[in-house]
C-alpha cells in the first residue's frame, strides 16, 4: 500500500473522472445536478490577513432499482495576500485524515491554492423500508447538543464556524436499521489517516424516543480504542433539554468528555428570538494555558477531535428575526478556566429562496502574554480580529 502522500498526489485523474460520472449519471436518472457556489471576504488584524475563499459544490445521486448512488464533488479556491491562515478557522473547509484519495490539489503558490474533492461518493442499497448499506464517503452524524458535541466522534464543525451548509463526509461502510419509526441501529466502520499511520473507527449506535425524549447510546473501538457514550434531548416545559457524554480509554486511563445545553425561543415584540446555553467539561483538554503546548502536540488534537483547547468551555448564542428577510445573532465561546473568550455578532439577509448574504466579525479577548514556558497566554488572547462579508447561491 502507497503511503497516504503518495495516493494524494496521484488522484489527479479520479475527481476529473468522477464529476464527468456526476454530469452525465443525473440525466439518465432523472435527477438534476444541484449546485451551490459560496464566496467569502475575510480580513483581519492578525498578520495583515487580507483573503478571499470561493467553493463551488455540485451534487447528484441516481437510482437504479434498490440502489442509489450519491456524489458531490467540490472545488475551493482561496486567495490570500499572505500565508498567514484565515482567524477562527473562517473560509476552511472542514476534513482531513481521509482515506479513499478522492481529494487534492490542483495549484498552489504563494498567494493561491486551489484544491478539489469529493465530499460524497457513496452507493447505498435499500432491500427493505427497514435496512440501508451504504458504503464511501458519506456524512455521518451522532451529536446530540448543537455547539459542543465531545460524544459525536465523526468530524464535528468547529462552535465558531458560520458556515454549516454541509458536514465533511467521512470514508466508511454503514448499515442502518429501523426496528420502528422512531428507532435506529447504526453501524459505522470507517477508515481515516491518523497520526502515525491509518486507524481504525468501528462503532455501534442505537436511538429510540421515550414518552417525547431522544435517548441514544454508542460504544466501540474509536481510532482503536474502547468508548461509549449516551446522549438524551428533550423538553422541560418551554426549555429543549440537550445532553451528551462519552467515556473513553487512552493510554491505560479512562475520560470523560461530555455536554450540556438549554435552549428556548421566546416572542420578543413578534419577533422570534432564540436563545442557547451549553457548557462542556473535556477530560481531554487543558486545565490551564500551561497545557495548551501539551494538547496541541495530542494525537486527537491532530485527528480534529478538538473544537476547543480548554478543559472547561461554554458557548452562548442568541439570534433574532428583525424581519422575515434579516436575522441578526450573537455568539461568546468562553474558556472557562483562564477567562478568556471569542465573540461573534452576525448579520444575515436572504435575498430569495436561494440565495442569502451574511456578514459578521469575530474577536479574541483575553490573555495576549508570550512566555518562553507558555506560547499561549489564554485560549483566545492572541486571537485577534477577523471580520468576514459571504454570499452563497443554490442553484
Amino acid at each position: 500500500m502507497a503511503p497516504a502522500s503518495a495516493r494524494r498526489r496521484g488522484l489527479g485523474k479520479v475527481p476529473r473522472l468522477g464529476v464527468l460520472a456526476l454530469l452525465l449519471a443525473a440525466p439518465a436518472a432523472a435527477q438534476p445536478v444541484t449546485g451551490y457556489l459560496q464566496t467569502v471576504g475575510l480580513a483581519g488584524s492578525r498578520d495583515g490577513l487580507l483573503q478571499s475563499f470561493h467553493r463551488l459544490r455540485l451534487a447528484s445521486e441516481a437510482e437504479a432499482g434498490a440502489f442509489r448512488i450519491e456524489a458531490a464533488y467540490e472545488q475551493i479556491l482561496t486567495l490570500r495576500r499572505s500565508v498567514a491562515p484565515a482567524g477562527f478557522g473562517l473560509g476552511t473547509v472542514p476534513g482531513g485524515g481521509e482515506w479513499l484519495p478522492l481529494q487534492g490539489s490542483l495549484a498552489e503558490g504563494e498567494h493561491a491554492h486551489w484544491r478539489h474533492r469529493f465530499d460524497r461518493l457513496q452507493l447505498t442499497w435499500e432491500p427493505s423500508d427497514r435496512l440501508e448499506i451504504a458504503a464511501g464517503r458519506q456524512a455521518v452524524s451522532w451529536g446530540t447538543t448543537l455547539f459542543l458535541t465531545p460524544a459525536d466522534p465523526f468530524r464535528p464543525f468547529s462552535p465558531v464556524d458560520p458556515f454549516r451548509e454541509f458536514r465533511a463526509g467521512v470514508d466508511a461502510v454503514r448499515l442502518r436499521f429501523y426496528p420502528g419509526p422512531l428507532s435506529e441501529v447504526d453501524a459505522v466502520v470507517s477508515r481515516s489517516e491518523g497520526p502515525d499511520g491509518p486507524e481504525t473507527t468501528a462503532l455501534v449506535r442505537g436511538l429510540t424516543t421515550v414518552s417525547g425524549w431522544e435517548l441514544s447510546g454508542w460504544t466501540g473501538a474509536l481510532y482503536g480504542d474502547p468508548a461509549a457514550a449516551g446522549g438524551l434531548a428533550g423538553g422541560i416545559g418551554a426549555w429543549a433539554l440537550r445532553g451528551e457524554g462519552v467515556l473513553r480509554g487512552l493510554d491505560g486511563r479512562t475520560v470523560f468528555r461530555g455536554t450540556l445545553g438549554v435552549d428556548r425561543r421566546f416572542d420578543l415584540a413578534d419577533r422570534d428570538l432564540t436563545v442557547l446555553v451549553e457548557y462542556q467539561h473535556d477530560g481531554l483538554g487543558a486545565a490551564g494555558p500551561e497545557d495548551f503546548s501539551t494538547v496541541l502536540r495530542s494525537p486527537t488534537f491532530a485527528r480534529g477531535e478538538h473544537q476547543t483547547l480548554g478543559e472547561d468551555e461554554a458557548v452562548v448564542q442568541a439570534s433574532i428575526q428583525l424581519h422575515p428577510l434579516w436575522t441578526l445573532s450573537s455568539l461568546a465561546l468562553v474558556n472557562l478556566r483562564d477567562r478568556s473568550a471569542v465573540i461573534g455578532p452576525g448579520l444575515g439577509f436572504s435575498a430569495g429562496d436561494n440565495a442569502t448574504a451574511a456578514a459578521g466579525v469575530f474577536f479574541g479577548l483575553g490573555d495576549d502574554r508570550r512566555r518562553p514556558d507558555r506560547p499561549l497566554g489564554s485560549e483566545f488572547g492572541l486571537a485577534g480580529f477577523t471580520g468576514y462579508l459571504s454570499l452563497s447561491w443554490y442553484f
